[in-house]
């Protein structure tokens, strides 16, 4: 498990518990987060509490779906060697920060956030008007801003959420962190940086304040985290002295764009369980085959005599994400002038989806059998999380004025 030490900056994703997932969520999310994990300190979550926000009415769904869902993180290849994975309940912190910022945000914030009335149309069977459904954007920062994370993977639909978390960090960091000698306290953190690297930080100070030097500002943030001989309040202070404000108590993440699914479903739309065209990561072979013959083809290729084309064939959507460019070349010149049928030209996509589920299946199958060894990782990577989420909560508490015995 990584430590609060951990150099590395902080990487911070969760995923709703819905129970077992599919193709599309290893191809969407999961092979980025085993890329991540080996480049960040990453905390990856279940995020159950968020899962209640529209599911309030069927817990069971929730207690079920969450260790499903933790089988599949690990069969796919998310290592709790290389990352810290917990469920969100298991970490109450994120519920108090969570609590603390509502304080502090104006209820237009959230209003505006773009998903809110989109699913509220969306999910219309539903009666979603909750306080918990309204919060759930400052749940999400609360979310992020308990780790200080830096960086948070997200699609780019999801960036209005990144962009609210940095405006009440933001929010924050001007009501609490201006303290009343914070020139003087600065100014003496330098020091302690070294006569070399505190001159190089004021230089760096003087240009980005003076001219608007930003390639000066990213280089005395890197100074400043280079520094072993800070404590984390003096830090704070000279990232926000460096930028003309308060005290950094809660740094403003930045959104990690991540490319977009190209993982279809059976149909072709986006894989989804809403469009009940998924298959799941562990599905039985048979199923899995008899899905991908089944499928739906070019609807003008009637006869196997028919010339198609793939364009207009779902099957080819598959053949982009799993075939090499021969194979690619061999479905679009035997389609066009009718040289392969229709179940030719799936039978490379099965084989190739059977390949990648094969060690999924079997690792997920070890986990099933040793329940005890997947609620130990979460169990563990919870102490991780909450040692790390205490730290962020008791600065937090104390510029709020909530630390009454220290």
């Amino acid at each position: 498990m990584n430590s609060i030490a951990n150099p590395k900056p902080r990487v911070l994703s969760g995923m709703r518990s819905s129970g077992q997932l599919h193709l599309g969520h290893y191809h969407g999310v999961l092979k980025n987060w085993i890329r991540l994990q080996h480049e960040y300190q990453c905390f990856f979550f279940v995020a159950d509490w968020h899962a209640l926000t529209t599911e309030y009415e069927n817990p069971d769904i929730i207690a079920n779906s969450v260790w499903d869902m933790v089988i599949d993180w690990l069969a796919t290849g998310v290592d709790p060697a290389s990352a810290t994975l917990f469920i969100q309940s298991h970490v109450p912190e994120h519920a108090e920060l969570h609590l603390l910022l509502s304080m502090i945000t104006p209820l237009g914030w959230l209003e505006r956030v773009p998903t809110y009335k989109d699913q509220q149309e969306k999910l219309r069977e539903k009666d979603l008007s909750t306080y918990g459904f309204l919060g759930y954007p400052l749940l999400q920062s609360a979310d992020v801003l308990i780790y200080k994370a830096s960086l948070v993977p997200v699609g780019e639909d999801q960036v209005p959420h990144i962009e609210l978390t940095r405006e009440i960090a933001r929010r924050f960091n001007h009501l609490y962190g201006r303290e009343k000698d914070f020139a003087e306290r600065a100014e003496a953190a330098a020091k302690k940086m070294g006569g070399k690297n505190a001159k190089l930080y004021q230089a760096l100070r003087k240009q980005y304040q003076e001219q608007g030097d930003h390639e000066a500002l990213v280089v005395a943030r890197t100074l400043l985290e280079e520094q072993q001989n800070l404590s984390l309040m003096d830090r704070e202070r000279l990232l926000g002295y460096l930028e003309g404000g308060g005290r950094i108590i809660l740094p403003e993440p930045q959104a990690l764009l991540t490319p977009a699914s190209k993982m279809p479903g059976l149909d072709g739309q986006k894989m989804s369980k809403s469009y009940g065209n998924t298959i799941s990561l562990r599905e039985d072979p048979a199923a899995v085959e008899r899905k991908l013959r089944t499928m739906p083809t070019d609807p003008a290729r009637v006869r196997r005599t028919d010339a198609g084309n793939p364009d207009k064939c779902p099957v080819w959507q598959l053949h982009e994400v799993y075939s090499s460019d021969d194979v690619k070349q061999w479905v679009q010149q035997g389609c066009r002038s009718a040289g392969i049928g229709c179940i030719e030209c799936k039978q490379p996509v099965i084989d190739a989806v059977l390949v990648e589920q094969a060690p999924m299946r079997e690792r997920a199958a070890e986990f099933v059998a040793n329940p005890d060894a997947v609620r130990k990782i979460v169990l563990e990577g919870a102490e991780v999380a909450r040692a790390v989420a205490r730290e962020t909560l008791t600065e937090v508490r104390q510029v709020m004025g909530l630390n009454y015995f220290s």
